[in-house]
C-alpha cells in the first residue's frame, strides 16, 4: 500500500471512531474494510436509526441496535475474548464510557468531564467493562452514535418524562429531576449522593405494576428521596435510549444506581432487571448504600478538607493584603491627592478648549450653512426666469405662508409643479426645508408625485391660490 492511500485510511479511521464514538480500531477497520472503505456508507449503516421502531426494539427487551447491516452487526455481536479476572468485591463496578452525544446533551459537559474524580479511592477497584459482566448486561460497549442532543432537548425530554410519570401514577414517587442526566450526574456528584437510574418501557407488560407497587411505593419512594438523587428517562426518549444502550439494558423495568468516574465515564454500580417488590427493591438499594458509604464518607471528607485548606489560604491572604495595603495607604493617598488635583487640573483646561472649539465650529457652521441657502435661493431664483406678462398661456399663482404673508407670480402654463417649489425656496420666508403646496377646494396636495405635472395639466391654469403646509 503506497504511502497515499496509507494516510487516506488512517484519516477515514480517525473520522470513524469520532462520529461513531467506537474506540476499537480493530473493530472499526473491520466495518470500514467490510464496506468497502466507504467512509459514508459505513457511517450510514451505524448510525442511521429510526428513533421510534430502536425505541420498541429496546422496549420488547433488545439491545436497541437492530438497525445495523448485516456486516456491521456481525462484527459488533462477534464474542469478545474473556480473561481469566480475578473474582470481582462485593460491590461489583463497571466503568462505562457515555456516548458523546449524552455528554454534550447537559450542560454538564464541561464539569462533567473536567475534575470528576474518581470517587474509589481508597481501595475500592474499578472494573473495565470488557473484563466484568454484570448479568445479562455485559459484553462490547457498542455505543449507539445518534444525533446530539441539544441542552434544551435534554432539558424538555426530563421535564416531560417526570410530568408523563406524575400523570400516570401520582406524586408519591421518586423525585426525578428535571434536567439531562450528565446534570443530574453532577448534581449527585457535590451533593455526595448515588445517582438511581430508572429507564421507563412504557409499553412492557411489567412496567405499570411495578411503579405502581415498587417504585410509588411510600417506603421506596421515601427512601431513594433521601439517600438518592434521582433521574428518569423514557426510552422512547431520545437520551432514554441512549442510556438504555449505554447501560446495556436487556430487560425491563430497569434501574440502576451509578457514580461518576473519570474521563466522561461512570460506574456502574448496581443495575437491577425485571420486576422486583418494594421490599426486594429496599434490600438491593440497601445493600448498594451501605457498600458505597465509605467511598462517599471519603468524598465527602476530602471536599470537606479542601474547602478548609481554601478558607485558610483565603484567610491567610487577607491578612497579608490588610497589611500591605496599610503599609502603602498613606503613600496612596499622597498621589492619588496629586493625581487628582492634576486631573482636575487638566479637566478644567481640556473643557475650556472643547467649548472654545465648539463656539468656533458652530459660529463657522452657521456661517457655511446660511452661505448655502443664500446660493440655492438666487440659483432657484434664477432658473425661474423673467416673469412673463399676462396672456392666456400664463398662470397666476397666489401662495399664502403659515405666518400669513402672501406672494404672487404669473408662471407660463407650460411650467412644471416644482418650479413652483423652487420659487417658494427662491423667496427666503420659511424656516424649514419640508413642507408642501396645497390647494383648499378641492384639498390636493402637489407632494412629489405631481413634481413633473405642468400647471395646465395640474389643473392650475389660468390662476390659482395654493398655501403652505409644513410637514
Amino acid at each position: 500500500m503506497s504511502l497515499p492511500d496509507m494516510v487516506d485510511v488512517a484519516d477515514k479511521l480517525a473520522y470513524f471512531q469520532a462520529i461513531t464514538g467506537l474506540e476499537d480500531p480493530e473493530i472499526c477497520t473491520e466495518i470500514l474494510a467490510a464496506h468497502g472503505w466507504d467512509l459514508e456508507l459505513a457511517v450510514s449503516s451505524f448510525t442511521a436509526t429510526n428513533s421510534e421502531s430502536s425505541a420498541s426494539a429496546a422496549a420488547d427487551g433488545g439491545g436497541g441496535d437492530g438497525h445495523f447491516d448485516p456486516a456491521t452487526r456481525e462484527i459488533l455481536d462477534r464474542p469478545e475474548p474473556q480473561e481469566n479476572a480475578a473474582p470481582a468485591p462485593s460491590l461489583a463496578w463497571k466503568i462505562i464510557t457515555l456516548p458523546i452525544s449524552v455528554i454534550s446533551g447537559s450542560l454538564g459537559l464541561v464539569s462533567g468531564a473536567v475534575g470528576l474524580g474518581l470517587w474509589a479511592a481508597g481501595g475500592i477497584l474499578s472494573y473495565s467493562l470488557g473484563v466484568i459482566g454484570f448479568g445479562s448486561g455485559s459484553g462490547r460497549n457498542a455505543e449507539s452514535s445518534a444525533r446530539l442532543v441539544s441542552v434544551s432537548a435534554a432539558a424538555s425530554e426530563a421535564i416531560d418524562f417526570v410530568s408523563a410519570f406524575e400523570r400516570d401514577y401520582g406524586t408519591t414517587r421518586p423525585n426525578f429531576v428535571g434536567e439531562g442526566f450528565m446534570d443530574a450526574l453532577q448534581r449527585s456528584r457535590n451533593a455526595f449522593k448515588l445517582l438511581f437510574v430508572y429507564l421507563h418501557s412504557p409499553d412492557h407488560p411489567d412496567t405499570p405494576l411495578f411503579c405502581e407497587r415498587t417504585l410509588c411505593s411510600e417506603t421506596v419512594a421515601a427512601f431513594v428521596n433521601e439517600n438518592f438523587v434521582s433521574w428518569g428517562g423514557s426510552i422512547r426518549a431520545s437520551e432514554g435510549f441512549k442510556m438504555s444502550n449505554s447501560l446495556k439494558a436487556s430487560r425491563y423495568p430497569f434501574c440502576a444506581v451509578v457514580m461518576a468516574a473519570t474521563n466522561q465515564r461512570i460506574a456502574l454500580l448496581q443495575q437491577v432487571e425485571g420486576p422486583k417488590t418494594a421490599e426486594e427493591m429496599l434490600v438491593i438499594l440497601q445493600r448498594v448504600l451501605e457498600e458505597s458509604a465509605p467511598v462517599l464518607v471519603a468524598a465527602r471528607l476530602d471536599a470537606e478538607e479542601r474547602r478548609n485548606n481554601m478558607r485558610l489560604r483565603e484567610e491567610q491572604d487577607a491578612a497579608y493584603r490588610a497589611a500591605l495595603e496599610a503599609d502603602q495607604a498613606r503613600e496612596r493617598q499622597r498621589r492619588e491627592e496629586q493625581e487628582r488635583l492634576e486631573r482636575e487640573a487638566a479637566e478644567a483646561e481640556r473643557k475650556r478648549k472643547e467649548e472654545e472649539e465648539a463656539r468656533e465650529r458652530a459660529a463657522h457652521e452657521a456661517a457655511e450653512r446660511e452661505a448655502a441657502v443664500a446660493r440655492m435661493r438666487q440659483e432657484k431664483a434664477m432658473s425661474l426666469g423673467a416673469e412673463p406678462e399676462k396672456g392666456p398661456n400664463v398662470t397666476q399663482v397666489l401662495v399664502r405662508f403659515p405666518t400669513g404673508e402672501r406672494k404672487e407670480r404669473r408662471f407660463h402654463s407650460t411650467a412644471s409643479i416644482q418650479t413652483l417649489y423652487d420659487y417658494v425656496d427662491s423667496l427666503g420666508c420659511l424656516e424649514v426645508d419640508s413642507y408642501n403646496l396645497v390647494s383648499n377646494f378641492p384639498r390636493v396636495v402637489y407632494g412629489a408625485d405631481k413634481l413633473s405635472l405642468s400647471l395646465k395639466e395640474a389643473g392650475l391654469h389660468p390662476q390659482a391660490s395654493l398655501f403652505v403646509e409644513l410637514t
